[in-house]
């Protein structure tokens, strides 16, 4: 690309945003990173092991290649470059199970409905596919299988920001509230030997969570209880601070203090909520949190300013005391009883 394009050349790159995401959609589908992990390989050879025809394959690769994603050399062989690494299975920064998940049918059938969305006020996704979003994923278990592994893989770059940037050494016991299968829960109990930990979900989660790496480590285990339930009846009581990550930003406002307000009254006075999420800051730099509030727009969330979370923390008896920033794009919005 050159390195300067005039704004009509940039506003054409920019609304084929979508061709380029279909792309990687379809080599993280192919397993071709994976294919491509000791050396490169004949657009032919590719073809075969992947079972389609190599002419379009090639073009596929071609044009991933034109920004960044795989490298073309002679003879139509292909490699890897640093951004097409992060298409492998099972690497440190793997982004596969992202790319597939974000650019599934479902998700872009959902995107359709944006400007109906904007026009009702109604929330695209319903609209798309008759049922809020974690209900469909409930009905279709490889497609919440694959989301739930796209959560692992952006968590892994954000897990150890927030364990690290936040001290945790006064606290003795910390509630992971819809906590998953338990990777940033884990994450905090490594770096903190001595404190334990309650991850608390709906009950398929946590059935699933005792069997999952995070959880089934030894030295987790023993330190870690798992709780199922309704974090919309109530959150397991005893913690001495109660931890979300991006949960709040899945829920409207009033579910949100229902949310916070059954945190507030399981914890003692001196308790925390700590709430991980991005917080949108004002003025126009770019900003991921800007962007993924169009994601949650669709399901019927949204992402928040500090104001914003102040407001619901208010709504649910709790006082806003500080946001504290991490090295990654979320911050840890931290509250105490009023």
């Amino acid at each position: 690309m050159p390195k300067k394009m005039s704004p009509p050349e940039l506003m054409r790159n920019l609304a084929i945003g979508h061709w380029v995401a279909r792309l990687i959609h379809v080599a993280a589908k192919l397993g071709l990173a994976d294919l491509l992990r000791k050396g490169p390989r004949s657009v032919e050879d590719l073809a075969k092991a992947v079972d389609v025809k190599p002419e379009p394959l090639y073009r596929i690769l071609r044009a991933l290649a034109s920004v960044g994603i795989f490298i073309e050399a002679k003879g139509r062989r292909f490699k890897l470059t640093p951004l097409a690494a992060t298409l492998q299975t099972g690497v440190p920064g793997s982004m596969r199970a992202w790319a597939v998940m974000i650019n599934e049918p479902w998700g872009w059938d959902s995107w359709k409905e944006l400007l109906y969305g904007a026009t009702t006020g109604e929330m695209p996704f319903l609209k798309a596919h008759g049922m809020p979003i974690f209900e469909y994923l409930e009905k279709r278990p490889a497609d919440l299988q694959v989301f739930g592994e796209s959560m692992t893989s952006i968590s892994q770059i954000e897990n150890p920001a927030v364990a690290a940037a936040y001290k945790f050494s006064g606290i003795r016991t910390l509630v992971d509230v819809a906590g998953g299968h338990g990777s940033l829960l884990a994450t905090i109990l490594k770096a903190n030997p001595r404190l334990q930990g309650i991850l608390f979900d709906r009950s398929p989660v946590i059935a699933r969570a005792e069997h999952e790496r995070h959880m089934a480590a030894k030295d987790i285990k023993k330190r870690c209880r798992l709780d199922a339930g309704d974090f919309f009846e109530a959150v397991p009581t005893g913690g001495d601070a109660y931890i979300m990550k991006y949960i709040l930003h899945d829920w409207n406002d009033e579910a949100c203090i229902k949310i916070l307000t059954n945190c507030r009254a399981a914890m003692h006075e001196k308790g925390k909520v700590l709430v991980v999420d991005n917080v949108i800051a004002p003025g126009n730099n770019p900003s991921w949190g800007k962007l993924l509030d169009i994601q949650m727009l669709i399901i019927g969330g949204r992402e928040r300013t500090k104001e914003e979370f102040a407001a619901l923390f208010a709504a649910a008896r709790l006082k806003l005391t500080r946001v504290i920033p991490t090295t990654c794009s979320l911050s840890i919005v931290e509250g105490v009883p009023v």
